[in-house]
């Protein structure tokens, strides 16, 4: 049997898409703790929509969805 060995670039570019995957994570929890916080201030209101994304309504009257990977404005 013949062992295959990975190359530095492939174990490079492994390692820098699964940390930026954990980043991501992180980054999320952090905005949507962000998030929270003017909801429980009583800045803001959210919902869950039909489609199962999350609708932001801010007392200013932005209102935005927020998505699995993104937000979006909607008004």
């Amino acid at each position: 049997m013949r062992a295959t060995a990975r190359s530095p670039t492939t174990d490079a570019t492994s390692r820098t898409q699964a940390a930026g995957s954990r980043s991501a994570e992180g980054s999320k929890l952090l905005v949507m703790a962000a998030i929270g916080e003017l909801v429980d201030d009583g800045k803001a209101e959210w919902s869950r929509t039909t489609t199962g994304d999350i609708e932001l309504r801010l007392l200013t009257g932005e209102v935005f969805v927020l998505g699995e990977f993104s937000v979006t404005r909607v008004a």
